[in-house]
């Protein structure tokens, strides 16, 4: 396994305040689009692709539209 990689053989139960004290401070300090790439290098890092270019969603699984609830309004 990576150094990067996740590791699910490790648990720490907490809290949710006690969780909430570790780095959430550095994060506060960050701009929106700062956050954006930390979660972008995050989610390459967990579902193994390069950081520079991003899976695309499949539209074949994807519809958006109303329901037939929606239209009757």
């Amino acid at each position: 396994m990576s150094a990067l990689g996740s590791d699910y053989s490790y648990f720490d139960a907490k809290k949710a305040v006690e969780a909430a004290d570790g780095n959430s401070g550095y994060y506060k300090t960050l701009t929106w689009q700062e956050r954006m790439i930390v979660a972008n290098c995050l989610n390459s890092i967990k579902y193994n692709y390069p950081e520079s270019d991003p899976p695309r969603m499949d539209k074949t699984y994807f519809r958006a539209g109303r329901t037939d609830d929606e239209s009757e309004n």
